[in-house]
């Protein structure tokens, strides 16, 4: 596997951001066209400064669930451990934008959701084949 280059990922995360909010919510090129994409702002684990990743994601009834893949690769994504330290976050799905709180799902929740979104995005599945971590799986549940 590649080694994760964290420059050019936050480049493109950046641009993906600008075309999102630019858009209502809608990204118009790239990967990401018609996906289901949120943008998520969580704050940092040691520094405190706020971080926004976009990220695609599921629905479980009214639970929104995210998955930190990092695409396979052998180390959590930064956004995990901020959301694992702090777990109230800030969502932006289409126009709207709203306070969420993150929890980690456990086994057997955690491969069923995992399973319903590797279904509608087989991507997920090759990102866990990838890795030896067990990739976890959020769940966002709206509080304001």
């Amino acid at each position: 596997m590649p080694e994760f280059n964290e420059k050019a990922m936050r480049a493109f995360n950046d641009k993906l951001i600008e075309e999102f909010r630019a858009n209502g919510g809608k990204v118009l090129s790239g990967p990401f066209v018609n996906a289901p994409l949120l943008l998520l702002t969580t704050t940092g684990a040691k520094s405190g400064k706020p971080f926004t990743t976009p990220l695609v994601y599921t629905k479980d009834g009214n639970r929104i669930v995210i998955i930190a893949s990092k695409g396979g690769f052998p180390t959590n994504p930064a956004w995990f451990h901020n959301l694992k330290a702090h777990p109230t976050t800030t969502l932006e799905i289409g126009k709207e934008k709203f306070q969420a709180k993150a929890t980690i799902t456990k086994d057997p929740e955690r491969q069923r959701l995992f399973d319903a979104q590797a279904k509608v995005m087989p991507n997920f599945n090759e990102y866990q084949k990838n890795t030896t971590r067990q990739i976890p799986v959020i769940v966002l549940d709206r509080i304001s």
